[in-house]
């Protein structure tokens, strides 16, 4: 005769890990493993607010099958029929607008239809494709169908803002891009009405937030949006208080570093879906991160899998040249070698020394891996007068003489702009012709630089990793080389990919310079770890946990 309301079972959940729950007075509750599974997908996908457990709307479709499963559990008419509305979009079958300049590859049109749907239904999207499968294509072809509604606003890093211009220009004739920021801004704003494209970089994006977030937008385009990745950042803050109908962000990487960033991301398409951010590291990021629990995994890939599109390169361009990735050892001479152990152990002992804070011995601790990494790749980024030669520079040397006796050009990345410095100086005395960016490089200037590689002028191209590690169109290279390792293989992987796209007609392989025995071996070994956390997570649909202070100092002892 015992009755318990839900909200009285789920508190009792908690008092219990297996499925017989202690009521008190020497009686026990015995749940099914079924039911206490299900249970505690609910308690999961739910906020508690005083003595109210709240569901957001979108979550009902990763429980819709609750009320079937459990008995005496009746849903009311406002659930069921949001779920019928989710399934009905499996009858919406919208057509790629006739004004679109481009015939879009199977899998684009299927991108474009999962995004209008999900517009038509007035929640936000993440299109996460794999590099070079022309994301910003999809993304215009849903401006174009919206158009009619009101403008539209695309944000984009500085270096791809052009692009965006000029891909609107060539595929999207009837739309009318703006590049934000010349000109009178607030007449721009004010005067922005259907077929408006307000083309805008994340800078002014900050700049202006007041004056973007007063208007209503039909369309919010986020392109690279893990630039707000960071939720304490203003940048961040001034995305999230952009207003409009249909908001989707554009990525390649939706996880960089760690959780939290995916839940910024869906902060900004789908506001609450993910619970508030403290909710979401105690059900998912630290359950995930740092015990490895395989249902919060589970649970939260279902909860966000009908609002992000990922597809691979592997899996739907049949005709894309084979890459191949080699990893290269240096072998340090004895002179550079205790040049680094010196280096090693003067960074432990002061790092024991050091008494600070735990967030500044964490940069501190940053500081020196800093200083090791330099070391690997030439003494002089560490100590300028010093005339030890670098072997990776030497190494470097024969890839190149051969690339050159064969035909081949390569870009060349670094996230080093001293590490370029010196092999700039290394190929003008060989007078090897090349191209180069970094970060200083005007846009304007990029674009010349980019255009001049692609037109046949230069062997190489050397670009700094951040700077070129997106946005870029470099078919013209067939060989990535990376001189330095960086924390997220993610990154690196973006960087590659501005060779091995659409329209690259060679196999195209990725060269990796790693220094045997130090620190870049260690960094090397954390990639497996991230990559493995981030396929399981969005398969069929980067992720690495925050790095301790003592785990980075576990990168800096001996072996």
């Amino acid at each position: 005769g015992l009755v318990l309301d839900m909200r009285r079972l789920l508190e009792l959940l908690q008092s219990s890990t297996d499925r017989f729950i202690p009521l008190g007075e020497g009686q026990f509750l015995a749940l099914t493993r079924e039911l206490r599974r299900r249970l505690e997908e609910l308690e999961a996908y739910s906020d508690k607010r005083g003595k109210e457990y709240r569901i957001h709307p979108l979550a009902s479709l990763a429980l819709e099958d609750l009320a079937d499963q459990v008995p005496y559990l009746d849903a009311d008419e406002a659930w069921k029929s949001r779920i019928e509305k989710f399934h009905s979009m499996d009858t919406f079958d919208p057509s790629v607008p006739s004004t679109i300049k481009a015939e879009l590859r199977h899998y684009q049109v299927d991108g474009f239809k999962w995004l209008t749907r999900l517009a038509h239904l007035g929640v936000g999207g993440c299109l996460a494709d794999d590099m070079g499968l022309g994301k910003t294509l999809q993304a215009l072809a849903v401006l174009v169908d919206r158009a009619s509604a009101g403008p539209a606003l695309v944000v984009a890093p500085t270096s791809v803002c052009m692009n965006w211009m000029a891909e609107a220009n060539r595929f999207a004739p009837t739309l009318n891009p703006l590049l934000f920021g010349t000109g009178n801004r607030e007449e721009m704003v004010a005067a922005a009405g259907p077929f408006t494209m307000l083309v805008c970089s994340y800078g002014l994006l900050l700049q202006e937030a007041a004056l973007l977030s007063s208007v209503r937008w039909s369309t919010i385009v986020l392109d690279e949006a893990q630039a707000i990745k960071n939720m304490t950042t203003k940048r961040s803050q001034a995305a999230m208080s952009l207003n409009g109908d249909f908001k989707l962000i554009t990525t390649g990487t939706p996880i960089e570093n760690h959780l939290s960033e995916f839940w910024t991301l869906f902060n900004f398409i789908n506001p609450g879906l993910l619970g508030s951010f403290k909710r979401f590291n105690e059900r998912f990021a630290v359950p995930i991160e740092k015990y490895g629990s395989r249902e919060s995994k589970k649970r939260l890939k279902k909860l966000i899998r009908p609002f992000i599109l990922r597809r691979l390169k592997s899996e739907v361009l049949d005709e894309l040249p084979s890459r191949t990735e080699v990893a290269l050892q240096v072998e340090m001479t004895p002179q550079e070698a205790a040049f680094y152990e010196a280096l090693r152990q003067q960074a432990m002992e002061r790092l024991v020394r050091d008494t600070a804070p735990a967030d500044q011995k964490h940069l501190k601790i940053l500081a020196e891996i800093t200083r090791l990494r330099l070391a690997c790749c030439n003494a002089r980024l560490v100590a300028p007068e010093s005339r030890i030669p670098s072997s990776k520079l030497g190494l470097f040397g024969e890839i190149v003489t051969d690339l050159l006796e064969n035909g081949h050009k390569a870009l060349v990345f670094s996230q080093f702009v001293g590490h370029l410095d010196l092999i700039r100086e290394y190929l003008d005395r060989k007078r090897i012709d090349y191209r180069y960016l970094d970060g200083s490089t005007p846009l304007r200037e990029r674009r010349r630089e980019v255009d001049a590689f692609q037109s046949g002028f230069g062997d190489l191209f050397l670009i700094s990793l951040r700077a070129g590690g997106l946005g870029l169109n470099l078919t013209a290279a067939d060989y990535v080389i990376h001189m330095d390792p960086w924390w997220n293989p993610a990154v690196e992987d973006q960087a590659a990919d501005r060779a091995h796209r659409i329209g690259q007609r060679h196999p195209v392989t990725i060269y990796k310079l790693v220094t045997r025995g130090t620190i870049e071996e260690k960094i090397v070994k954390l990639h497996h770890e991230k990559r493995d956390l981030a396929t399981s997570l969005l398969d069929g649909t980067n992720i690495s946990g925050r790095i301790s202070a003592e785990e980075l100092l576990q990168l800096i002892r001996e072996n």
